[in-house]
């Protein structure tokens, strides 16, 4: 009877880019003014390589860098981020959406994978390719415009403003991400260097006072990214929340305990949901880790928990979203904006608006407001999709710490790697040569079991298992395939290969081999046909515990 100790054991999944060999860019800022981008990629030109910038519509211009073949872009990212030379939240970027190049100035749009800089300790050594570089317009800074009054004149139709038109300016120039100070109406230096700030943005003579016309100009931005919203203030008794939605992109759909779900109108990608639970820190601290595996929530993008409350936001190329939540006397509530990418200045306008006016009152979402229908599934949580690995192996804790081991086949080109599924996790060793990785989790996990290695020599022919998960995450136990140990080395003699005789699944790699006793002999190692032949099924193989 082979004892085996199911706590030692994980499923791991890792995640990966459809075309590896692509080129990407690191997108690392996006402005709303080309004068401003153009600023700003000198800034980035002056310290780091390779930095270019291209209009992405909706005027926006993006600062990137690149390109690159996507695993340079992975680990210089990590890289540059490690050392906060680029914003945590940059992201990679196909460059799709890249129009009109405008930095450097005068320089052709360049789609050949470049070098990564500065990589000479780097263990990647990805092959780079190239496509052919095309030509596009550059584009030119228009002329400054020319004011409609002199600066006395402004400085005199700016004294006929109320405390509340001030205010309403300062609000304006801070949804520009000019300003960054107190709105409290009062003009001093902060507001006139926010003032120069845009007028330049703007290509207007830069003085420091708004004239009439600017002042117009100014709101005008401010409040046209709200047409067609209909921000409207909507009261849900059944959850206990107010808040402006943005009714003109989004409608009520249903309730799907713990979320009241607003989903896109006329095929947009714009979704809201209002969160609303009864629960303490344990389920708060659950929920936060819930939500980072459903799609709603991309991976790149900074995470807050603190002590009753947490954001989280997540960017990729199709969507920017933001999530918050906090416990009060017993209950859970919070909400989340999903909005398509690209689209910031109207994202950051209404997400200002609905975190204005998010209120909360007596009352939490009934679960049995949820109907089951014939549209559940074990990758929906309410309703909302969990985000699907590309890949699933298995691997096993080799320490107290939550340490893992598994195969080496696929994790050198991981986008993301996680335990169970939901526990981030850092690649800390990769031995391609013994088909070997040791993963570690972000932070410290307390696994019950850890494995038990053999050190004797086995018996040909005892009975062995394979533990693993053949099927993914859709058994939450590992799965047990029975078989007979068929020698102690490989079919070419290898000394550090067992050969056995059992019908796993890939799945399965990464497993630990059991001997009769329940200790590890050492850990199932991908199926692999070499000079056109082709095994038989029952014919696998374990790398050696001593290795």
């Amino acid at each position: 009877m082979i004892r085996f100790f199911s706590a030692a054991l994980i499923w791991l999944t890792f995640t990966f880019s459809a075309a590896a060999q692509d080129v990407f860019w690191i997108q690392i800022e996006a402005q709303s003014s080309l004068a401003k981008a153009q600023d700003r990629a000198r800034h980035y030109d002056a310290q780091l390589d390779n930095v270019s910038g291209y209009a992405t519509g909706g005027r926006w211009y993006g600062i990137a860098l690149g390109p690159y073949v996507r695993p340079d872009a992975e680990l210089l990212m990590r890289q540059l981020k490690s050392q906060r030379k680029i914003p945590a939240d940059s992201f990679l970027a196909s460059g799709n959406s890249f129009r009109q190049q405008f930095w450097p100035i005068g320089v052709s749009a360049n789609t050949t994978a470049q070098p990564v800089p500065n990589a000479e300790n780097s263990t990647d050594t990805p092959t780079s390719t190239a496509t052919e570089p095309t030509t596009q317009e550059v584009v030119e800074v228009p002329e400054i415009n020319i004011p409609d009054e002199t600066p006395r004149q402004a400085r005199t139709s700016e004294s006929a403003l109320t405390r509340e038109d001030r205010k309403l300016l300062q609000t304006a120039l801070q949804w520009a991400g000019f300003y960054t100070s107190t709105i409290d109406g009062a003009f001093g230096r902060g507001t006139r260097g926010s003032m120069r700030a845009w007028q330049e943005a703007k290509n207007h003579e830069v003085t420091g006072i708004l004239t009439t016309a600017q002042r117009a100009e100014l709101l005008s931005d401010y409040n046209q990214v709200l047409e067609g919203m209909d921000l409207q203030l909507v009261r849900d008794d059944a959850s206990g929340i107010e808040m402006l939605v943005p009714t003109g992109v989004v409608e009520f759909a249903e309730y799907e305990p713990p979320f009241v779900r607003f989903e896109p109108k006329s095929g947009g990608k714009a979704r809201v949901l209002f969160i609303s639970q009864d629960g303490d820190q344990n389920r708060l601290f659950g929920l936060y880790e819930i939500l980072q595996t459903l799609e709603i929530v991309p991976t790149q993008g900074p995470r807050t928990r603190r002590q009753s409350s947490f954001e989280l936001e997540g960017v990729n190329e199709d969507i920017h979203s933001y999530t918050m939540a906090r416990l009060d006397n017993g209950t859970i509530k919070g909400f989340s904006l999903i909005w398509p990418a690209g689209d910031d200045d109207r994202r950051r306008r209404v997400l200002g608006e609905m975190q204005a006016s998010f209120a909360t009152f007596s009352g939490t979402l009934d679960p049995s407001l949820s109907v089951p229908g014939e549209d559940q599934a074990i990758d929906l949580i309410a309703g909302l999709e969990v985000r699907k690995p590309k890949l699933s192996r298995t691997g096993f804790y080799i320490d107290d710490k939550g340490t893992v081991l598994t195969t080496a086949t696929a994790v050198d080109q991981c986008e993301r790697l996680t335990i169970d599924g939901q526990h981030s996790a850092d690649l800390v060793h990769l031995d391609e040569d013994r088909g070997l990785a040791v993963i570690a989790p972000q932070e410290n996990l307390s696994p019950l079991n850890v494995a038990m290695f053999q050190t004797g020599t086995p018996r040909l022919q005892a009975q062995i298992a394979v533990a693993g998960f053949p099927y993914g995450g859709i058994l939450v136990t590992p799965s047990l395939t029975f078989g007979r140990l068929a020698d102690l080395k490989g079919l070419n003699g290898e000394e550090a290969i067992k050969r056995l005789t059992l019908t796993s699944q890939d799945g399965d790699v990464g497993g630990p081999v059991f001997d009769n006793g329940g200790a590890v002999l050492g850990m199932l190692l991908p199926r692999e046909n070499t000079n056109g032949q082709v095994l038989p099924e029952s014919v696998n193989f374990s790398i050696d515990t001593n290795e």
